[in-house]
């Protein structure tokens, strides 16, 4: 023991210094997992579609579960497991799988089932693991705010015509994405960014209702929800915004929500008379029927590919060229069915959107599943979680929800509400 102890004691100690620099990045994530969890979501968001950057989310997210998983097992802490999410979750990501390897290795084939079924499937699990605490929540509190006021910022931005103000670069690249009229943000799509900041204030508004920089966000937020020129996100904000004030039940709250609309119509209205070219891009978004023929088109034609193959859905290599061969008459640069449930129809058939089915369900009871024991905040998350649902879904009918972003979002706001009652358990 004496000569090891002396071997151990003649070792250089820049080498001590040394090791400890390189294991104390490991030491802070398995101390505060939620700073990492919250950087993954901040990649998520900004991750420039075919760039250079492409696989940064990827490795992200493995190097979040890694750090989980070697904290759960430091904790003696059990893998979390909610039958009435996991299952359903489990089994249209399970026909995801099988559906694409029938196919010749495609990166897009396995991004986008990455993006709806896997990423959501694994954040929800590690959410649970992570936000059990009140620390852990304030820095979700912090990205959110941040996230929020980033992305009104850039929506005023566009829609003050401020390209040099817009970063990053690639938001303002016509080759990649749709709707580079609009404030898309970096989606690189109006309906996911408006969808995006209509969530994001909601839920700010549940972590930090008393803080004064919440209420000059919700100022500027209808502005930058007009920017988006997208008539579901226009009705999704208006609707969530009268609900959200009589379901929170307080004058304050009440009071606001009033101020707010009244600021949006005040700035719209100075916006219009102002800017005649953004009066009449408005009066074009609102009368425009071209993009509704379109949808209605490839609505249709998804329906018909639906009735063929009811049960067994469509191979992951011919559906989308089934689809662009169906839309004959329409010269657009790429078919998506662009409605969440019909495209579940198509790609998977019933069963498909019966597990869609049941997984809403189980996320709608989360409201009603209230702890004796639990944060003010959780509770308050419980009161508007409807509300929150009810615009993710709404906006699905005009988009197929494959953004990442929004739906981790949406799966780590319900990880939460399951920590809760982790917790208590």
């Amino acid at each position: 023991m004496t000569s090891r102890a002396i071997v151990w004691d003649r070792l250089p100690s820049p080498l001590w210094g040394a090791a400890g620099l390189a294991i104390r990045p490991l030491h802070l994530a398995l101390l505060s997992p939620s700073l990492l969890y919250v950087a993954t979501l901040g990649i998520f968001l900004f991750r420039p579609p075919g760039l250079f950057s492409y696989f940064a989310d990827r490795v992200a997210l493995v190097v979040l579960c890694l750090i989980v998983g070697l904290r759960t097992l430091a904790l003696h802490e059990r893998i979390p497991f909610a039958p009435g999410i996991t299952l359903p979750m489990l089994g249209l990501a399970t026909l995801a799988v099988v559906r694409v390897l029938r196919e010749p290795f495609d990166v897009q084939l396995w991004s986008i089932l990455a993006s709806k079924f896997i990423v959501p499937l694994v954040l929800f699990h590690v959410a649970i693991l992570v936000f059990r605490g009140h620390a852990e929540r304030h820095h979700f509190e912090i990205f959110v705010a941040l996230s929020l006021a980033y992305l009104i910022f850039v929506s005023i931005a566009f829609l003050a015509g401020a390209q040099s103000l817009i970063y990053p670069r690639f938001i303002l690249d016509e080759s990649l994405g749709f709707h580079v009229d609009r404030a898309r943000g970096p989606f690189l799509q109006a309906v996911a960014n408006g969808l995006s900041l209509n969530i994001l204030g909601i839920v700010l508004l549940v972590f930090s209702q008393k803080k004064k920089t919440v209420w000059l966000l919700w100022l500027t937020l209808p502005i930058a929800i007009l920017a988006t020129m997208t008539r579901a996100v226009w009705i999704a904000f208006a609707l969530s915004g009268i609900v959200l004030g009589f379901r929170m039940l307080r004058r304050r709250v009440l009071a606001a929500t009033a101020v707010v609309v009244v600021a949006g119509l005040v700035g719209g209205i100075a916006l219009r008379a102002g800017n005649h070219s953004l009066h009449d891009m408005i009066s074009e978004r609102t009368s425009e029927r071209g993009p509704v023929d379109a949808r209605m088109a490839v609505y249709s034609a998804g329906w018909e590919m639906f009735q063929e193959r009811p049960f067994t859905g469509w191979p992951a290599g011919r559906m989308y060229g089934e689809l662009a061969r169906r839309m004959a008459g329409y010269h657009l640069r790429i078919f998506y069915v662009h409605n969440t449930f019909l495209a579940l129809l198509v790609e998977f058939g019933v069963p498909g959107l019966a597990l869609y089915a049941i997984l809403f369900f189980s996320l709608f009871r989360l409201a009603h599943r209230r702890q004796p024991e639990e944060a003010s905040t959780i509770a308050a998350l419980r009161g508007v979680w409807p509300i929150l649902l009810c615009v993710y879904l709404f906006n699905s009918f005009f988009v197929d929800m494959a953004y990442q972003f929004v739906i981790g979002l949406l799966f780590t706001l319900a990880g939460m509400l399951c920590a809760s009652e982790e917790r208590v358990a």
